[in-house]
């Protein structure tokens, strides 16, 4: 299948966040299997895909001073714009504006549990 359009283009080294702006790539929205194999679908619009998801910073503003460029955060759900498409130096990949006031954690790695809670959503059943 043959995408519409192609990724943009740019060189990292030209690409200015403005003010206190975050720029991460590399966060999950794919479905998740638990241990016990059960799937759990991915964000389709509803309560069942609403969690924070972990993105690595792909570039920072000159007045953000919280978070450096190749650390993971935390980001509250919803508080990302749509992905934007690029190749860089480092091939195809999808960024994304996070709100910096959202930011919820920051860590050198990647944690083990993305998910950040072991709950589980369960809709209501009606009668």
């Amino acid at each position: 299948m043959k995408l519409a359009y192609s990724p943009h283009k740019i060189n990292k080294e030209e690409f200015f966040p403005l003010n206190s702006d975050v720029i991460v790539n590399n966060m999950e929205f794919k479905e998740r299997i638990t241990t016990g194999g059960i799937i759990l679908r991915n964000d389709n619009g509803t309560s069942l895909g609403i969690r924070p998801r972990w993105g690595q910073v792909y570039a920072v503003g000159p007045e953000q001073s919280e978070v450096k460029v190749g650390e993971w955060v935390l980001v509250a759900h919803g508080r990302w714009t749509r992905g934007l498409d690029i190749e860089d130096e480092f091939g195809a990949q999808t960024i994304r504006k996070i709100d910096p006031n959202d930011i919820m954690c920051v860590s050198d790695y990647l944690p083990d549990d993305q998910t950040f809670s072991d709950a589980v959503h369960v809709e209501k059943q009606v009668a």
